[in-house]
């Protein structure tokens, strides 16, 4: 398996737009679903450029075009609206960086697909928050991102997880879970079982506001 994801990788690396001599390879970050590599490539007329390479998992992302075109609308609409607000694009969103043919992806030999982006140095992501500075600094980044995509065509976007916004089936999916108690240790969470239980009608609003015609821009990234 590891020797059959360096080939895939080589071959990747080889059809996408970097620019000079690849001096660095390492698997990246701690994420779970897609795999994950950091390059560091030399360039002579601008010192060192770091970049990110995946591989899509194909059995979560069934369809990795889709996928691509929703990052690549979203992205580019970022790109004209922080450039309006005096911001910085290239810190602010992600930069894609495209397979040499001008798609936003390569599908390799094997059949599996990889994207990637310019690395953002400096910036620093978190598995576990630490203190309540990081909580406030997400919701402000996080609002930030709505509000930037308040006026998006949500209707260009794919839906590429089928239901997975649909909080309210998610729900439904955690009482059965928690009625057939399939492993017998509902009885050890019952606080955290409460707690979500107690807010059934924040869950049921997203469908709601859908129903009523209030939809917003969320596809699946």
């Amino acid at each position: 398996m590891a020797q059959a994801i360096r080939t895939q990788k080589s071959e990747a690396i080889a059809h996408f737009q970097f620019e000079g001599r690849l001096v660095k390879d390492v698997p990246f970050g701690n994420g779970h679903i897609n795999d994950t590599f950091l390059l560091v490539f030399e360039v002579r007329r601008m010192g060192m450029m770091n970049v990110i390479l995946q591989r899509m998992n194909k059995n979560v992302f069934e369809n990795p075009i889709q996928l691509m075109e929703n990052i690549m609308g979203v992205t580019s609409y970022l790109r004209e609206k922080i450039t309006e607000n005096g911001g910085n694009p290239e810190r602010e969103t992600l930069n894609i960086i495209p397979a040499v043919d001008g798609k936003p992806y390569y599908q390799d030999s094997f059949g599996d697909y990889w994207r990637s982006y310019v690395f953002i140095t400096d910036a620093t992501s978190y598995d576990r928050v630490e203190n309540p500075e990081q909580f406030y600094q997400s919701g402000v980044a996080f609002g930030s991102f709505q509000k930037l995509l308040a006026d998006y065509p949500a209707d260009t976007l794919y839906e590429v997880i089928e239901g997975f916004h649909d909080t309210r089936a998610r729900l439904e999916v955690f009482k059965k879970a928690v009625s057939e108690d399939v492993m017998g240790r509902a009885s050890q969470v019952q606080e955290e079982i409460r707690f979500v239980l107690d807010r059934e009608d924040v869950a049921n609003c997203f469908g709601e506001c859908l129903e009523r015609g209030g939809g917003s821009a969320s596809g699946n990234a």
